[in-house]
């Protein structure tokens, strides 16, 4: 309302507000002088918000990045959750199909440990009491770990020594589980009982049980001395109550007269370790270094990509180039990192100059560069043909293939792991066990093995290139022909 003389005025806010915001009027009562005579009031309240009209304001606020919720519901906001939740879905999916169809490799082997039975050798070089007795109640028992094969002592002309180069030679699984009755075992011990002897008179060295624990320390340390001890402990304590009760019912003895321990306990055993797992450190390059290997070769394959598609060069090069710059440049840098690699080993003590003196080092390292190059370029060469969004999958199957065949003896899994005697994992973890514990040396075979894995990329690699390639062409030439078409 206005007074008599005096006149209105609309003053806007802010002429440049948001449509989505109200407007404001306001009302002025002034005199002819222009002076104010009422305080401001605010006449009108109105909305220039038309539901009827398309607002074009809405479409730029939705598209503005960094504005958005995740569960807003308008249109872009919904076509990126869809896509998001879509490819999440699909990936979780092809994770757990590849967990419980490769996990169960891995899963397979050491809940089926063992499996087979390992041979054992029983030799009896007393040829009397005692030797009888030995061979008699060990080849009576069976054992889910072992499985003992009587050999004659005619098969070790050489006695003792024949029989510790066979264990050593892996000739059977005697390298953990052979055992000898000693010669003269029975003579030496009614010797004793006659009084002849009684004070030099060892049990121990009745019976002699070979091991070979660098082998392989989990079979020696969980199957197969817990299995010998076990029953060389039971054959001695029931030799020692046979014998007793003989002597207490001959009455021509004087048990006073015998040596106490030759009443208690006259015959007892030795387990002979011919190649301890001395070495701690030696773990992690026969077993978890040999991941951690397989692992850096991935992270060559991964920067080759970076640094090819960032460079230009996987459009640029030729088939022929492509290939060979690919597979030079990967064996080179596994050069250098498998040097280091064996130098890391080095400065932890690692005894490289057992089996090959000052050479082992370089045999390490030959050795690390060469399993670098057998697992590496099986990456390169499937990453080619799976593209970086599937190669994972095959990641997680070379390692658990591999691992699932390095942690116990084979001949102790299942048939179905014999595939791991060409495994490169299991290929590497024996001739560091040559080189570092003097096992049997094949570490030229070792290699031969290795390098026809490396020989099987090197082929394949060019055919998974020449296939991408064409698709790559195909795909140009299209964007080519639609680029000519619209100009």
């Amino acid at each position: 309302m206005t007074q008599p003389g005096g006149w209105f005025t609309k003053l806007p806010v802010d002429s440049r507000a948001d449509s989505n915001f109200p407007h404001f009027t306001l009302g002025l009562t002034m005199n002819s002088s222009g002076s104010v005579e009422k305080e401001a009031t605010v006449v009108s309240v109105q909305s220039t918000n038309d539901d009827a009209t398309p607002d074009p304001t809405k479409n730029k606020i939705q598209n503005l990045p960094f504005a958005s919720q995740f569960l807003d519901g308008h249109e872009a906001a919904t076509k990126a959750r869809r896509i998001y939740l879509k490819i999440l879905v699909s990936r979780t999916v092809i994770i757990i199909v590849a967990m419980f169809a490769v996990f169960s490799i891995y899963w397979g082997a050491v809940s089926h440990v063992p499996a087979r039975r390992l041979e054992g050798w029983i030799v009896d070089f007393d040829g009397d009491r005692i030797g009888r007795t030995v061979v008699g109640e060990l080849s009576g028992l069976a054992s889910p770990a072992l499985a003992w094969t009587v050999r004659p002592a005619s098969d070790f002309p050489n006695g003792v020594s024949d029989l510790v180069d066979a264990v050593v030679e892996e000739r059977c699984w005697a390298a953990v589980s052979a055992l000898k009755v000693n010669v003269g075992s029975t003579t030496r011990l009614d010797a004793a009982v006659a009084g002849r002897s009684g004070a030099s008179y060892d049990a121990t060295a009745a019976i002699t049980a070979f091991a070979l624990e660098a082998r392989n320390e989990n079979a020696f340390r969980t199957l197969l001395r817990p299995t010998i001890e076990g029953w060389l402990q039971n054959i001695t304590h029931d030799f020692a109550l046979e014998q007793f009760t003989a002597l207490a019912s001959n009455s021509s003895i004087n048990l006073a007269s015998i040596a106490p321990e030759v009443l208690v306990r006259p015959i007892y055993y030795t387990l002979d370790n011919l190649r301890p797992f001395d070495v701690p450190v030696a773990t992690a390059v026969t077993f978890v270094g040999l991941i951690y290997l397989l692992i850096l070769s991935f992270f060559v394959v991964n920067a080759a990509i970076m640094a090819r598609n960032i460079s230009g060069l996987e459009r640029q090069l030729s088939l022929g180039s492509l290939v060979r710059v690919r597979v030079v440049t990967a064996v080179s840098i596994y050069l250098v990192l498998s040097c280091f690699y064996s130098l890391l080993t080095l400065a932890f003590k690692m005894p490289f100059n057992r089996k090959f003196g000052h050479a082992g080092f370089v045999i390490f390292w030959m050795l690390s560069w060469f399993g670098m190059m057998a697992a590496g370029l099986a990456l390169e060469s499937m990453i080619t043909l799976l593209t970086v969004k599937y190669v994972q999958i095959f990641l997680i199957l070379w390692i658990i293939s591999n691992v699932a065949v390095s942690l116990y003896p084979i001949d102790a899994l299942p048939k179905v792991y014999a595939y791991g005697h060409a495994a490169p994992f299991y290929q590497i973890s024996r001739a560091v066990r040559t080189i570092v514990f003097r096992t049997k040396n094949e570490v030229g075979l070792n290699f031969g093995i290795l390098f026809a894995w490396i020989i099987v990329s090197c082929i394949t690699l060019p055919v998974f290139q020449w296939y991408r390639r064409r698709e790559d062409v195909r795909a140009w030439r299209k964007l080519q022909e639609e680029a000519a078409a619209t100009s």
